[in-house]
């Protein structure tokens, strides 16, 4: 090794974990963000590196465990939400308008960015603080807050979006049906 190259040249290795993370994800976005991921691993454990270890293969073994991690939460948390499905299809039926109404209210929530749904659930249906759910997210208080308040917003849009059914009739002051 020459004295003028630095044992820890990460950026030199940047196109070969590019290239890696976008065939193990197949999405350019996704690979860019577990790129990310494995980079601030790799910076984080920089001390573990052995000196004259081969750097590349080091890299590329940190990318690819950070894959197998995102896999395996991807699958937990299909099987969390597979879990509530079944749990929410247990209930017992409601009146026709409710139920419909009802699940509209669950698509809204269902269709909320993954972040904002889990941060919600765990605050309005976990009924945890603030500060449990987001040591339970690992994210500080303000952000759990932050992302709350975007997922409230955009289930009050939707509320104020969605048109209801109304089974009242307006009845004149004669008693007749108005329309």
């Amino acid at each position: 090794m020459e004295r003028n190259e630095r044992p820890f040249d990460v950026i030199g290795q940047l196109a070969a974990l590019r290239r890696y993370a976008r065939a193990l994800v197949r999405n350019s976005d996704d690979a860019e963000d577990l790129l990310h991921d494995a980079l601030v691993r790799a910076f984080e454990k920089r001390q573990s590196f052995r000196r004259g270890g081969n750097l590349r293969t080091w890299l590329l073994s940190i990318l690819h465990n950070a894959h197998i991690d995102r896999v395996r939460q991807n699958r937990s948390i299909t099987r969390r939400h597979d879990k509530a499905a079944i749990e929410a299809d247990q209930s017992l039926p409601a009146g026709q308008e409710h139920a419909v109404r009802l699940q509209q209210v669950r698509d809204a929530f269902f269709d909320l960015p993954e972040e904002q749904r889990e941060a919600l659930h765990l605050v309005a249906i976990e009924d945890l603080s603030y500060q449990e759910a987001a040591a339970s997210l690992g994210i500080p208080v303000g952000t759990l807050m932050s992302r709350i308040s975007r997922a409230r917003t955009q289930l009050r849009e939707f509320e104020a979006a969605t048109p209801r059914a109304s089974h009242l009739k307006l009845i004149g002051r004669n008693g007749n049906e108005s329309s």
